[in-house]
């Protein structure tokens, strides 16, 4: 089967773009790493605070997920291509994934803050490598994307500290 080529215009430079990519696709298979993560603490968490840390994960889990098709569909918009599977998220990932059969509340929200403070980590360097490129739109997507982490990130140091 003979298929067309992806190729969609762009005024970008080819080669600043796949960089551009490459930093985009890690941070699309962790978003979706950190996404099941958070899900999975979301319906496993138990306490005195289940309800309060049960919104909170399920909100932030939307807020990741809805993330993702704005960071593949930049990719694309520069001409590249992203992940296809969930093989693909697993080459790529960097964030942890957390298969124990029980993990404290606790435990649970210092673990996503510190992947959410990883994250912020790739963004920035995503930031940087964009800014290189001359992509301004991703550069500019970048900062949202960053503030939507550092407040994920602050929410569960808060919800976790000691009263």
């Amino acid at each position: 089967m003979v298929t067309d080529a992806l190729n969609t215009p762009t005024d970008l430079k080819t080669n600043a773009t796949r960089t551009v990519a490459e930093s985009l696709n890690g941070i699309l298979a962790d978003s979706f790493a950190l996404y099941m993560k958070t899900k999975n603490f979301h319906w496993h968490v138990s306490g005195p605070h289940f309800r309060d840390y049960h919104l909170m994960l399920d909100e932030q889990a939307a807020e990741i997920f809805a993330g993702t098709d704005d960071i593949a569909e930049r990719v694309r918009k520069t001409g590249n291509t992203t992940l296809r599977s969930i093989g693909d998220i697993a080459r790529h990932q960097t964030i942890v994934d957390n298969d124990a059969e029980f993990v404290g509340p606790k435990a649970m929200l210092s673990e996503l803050r510190d992947d959410n403070l990883a994250l912020v980590e790739a963004l920035r360097e995503a930031k940087d490598i964009a800014d290189a490129a001359k992509d301004n739109a991703t550069s500019a997507m970048i900062d949202d994307w960053t503030d939507q982490a550092e407040r994920r990130a602050w929410f569960l140091f808060e919800a976790g500290r000691e009263g």
